[in-house]
């Protein structure tokens, strides 16, 4: 299979997955649950249960499990856009084409889908079929991700940060939270559905097994923590690159691309005087740097040879959208 033809795949396995996982809108209340359909069926590129899919082929998971952790992490992400898009932080008026949930139905009803749907990413999870030890380690990822030290803390930080003339470090620290923390969590989830994976993919944790192994002296033992950690260096270096990546393309294509490309409109972060790559770098410096960590996302994969294709080319997927 092409990865066209993968990518729709997947994408018809996630808008069935979440048409199985949302509330029906003929059960009260009606409204609500209408709204939660109405902003997250139908639309959107699903980058993020791409690469869950995709990196659940390097440790076999099963398709099952894999849709259960792409839905859930996309209503996490569809919940993100629909608080996002509200008149309290960037005031849009359209999204994936169409127009935003509080214009749609209303700011009350807005705040309830966001709310609704980040609960239902949890029940979404816990009803995957895995082992229970494989849902705690999921649910984690997501929660952490999801949370202060993940996006919700980037969308705090960036709040702070209109009309402020950020420094490069502060600015990819604003992104690696707001918009990195969800793509890493769909990196690690994916990879974590599959048996073939470690028990733990947290760096800390396996360092201190490595260590342990080492002062107990097991050979195997300590191949196998070795091996555990390199899979979860290279995996963080990859999703560091590609969540990046992703949000430099973003910057660029506010300024380059139109609203009816984007489904979104267009220059809104330089009429709010926001900060981002392309105000800080410039353009040409913007797309540099989006080529850089495509090649640093496809160095951090050679440890996986050919399981890793799907991951190789979403990298190349998600810069080459600046093109």
């Amino acid at each position: 299979m092409n990865f066209n033809d993968w990518t729709r795949s997947v994408q018809a396995r996630t808008e069935a997955a979440l048409e199985a996982r949302l509330p029906s809108a003929d059960i009260e209340p009606t409204r609500l649950h209408d709204a939660m359909r109405y902003t997250t069926l139908g639309g959107g590129k699903r980058v993020r249960p791409l690469l869950v899919h995709a990196a659940g082929l390097l440790t076999g998971a099963t398709p099952e499990a894999l849709d259960a952790a792409g839905a859930a992490i996309e209503m996490i992400h569809v919940y993100s856009l629909v608080h996002d898009d509200m008149p309290a932080m960037d005031d849009d008026s359209m999204r994936r084409g169409k127009p935003t949930v509080h214009v749609q139905y209303d700011e009350a009803t807005a705040l309830l889908v966001g709310d609704a749907l980040q609960s239902q990413a949890f029940v979404a999870l816990s009803d995957a079929p895995l082992p229970a030890v494989r849902k705690a380690a999921l649910l984690r990822e997501l929660a952490y991700a999801s949370g202060a030290a993940g996006m919700a803390g980037g969308q705090a930080i960036d709040l702070a940060s209109v009309g402020v003339a950020l420094d490069r470090v502060s600015l990819e620290k604003m992104h690696r939270m707001k918009t990195g923390a969800l793509l890493r969590a769909a990196v690690f989830m994916g990879a974590l559905c599959g048996s073939e994976a470690p028990e733990s993919l947290d760096a800390a944790t396996l360092a201190a097994s490595v260590q342990q192994s080492q002062q107990q002296a097991g050979g195997a033992a300590i191949a196998e923590a070795v091996d555990a950690r390199t899979f979860a260096t290279a995996l963080e270096r990859y999703a560091a690159a590609i969540g990046l990546a992703f949000q430099v393309v973003d910057d660029i294509l506010d300024v380059t691309a139109d609203s009816a490309t984007l489904g979104k409109t267009a220059g809104k972060d330089e009429a709010a005087n926001k900060p981002t790559y392309v105000s800080l770098l410039g353009l040409d410096e913007a797309r540099k740097l989006a080529k850089q960590l495509q090649a640093d996302a496809h160095a951090a994969l050679v440890p996986f040879g050919d399981r890793a294709e799907r991951l190789a080319q979403l990298a190349d997927f998600v810069v080459e959208r600046a093109n």
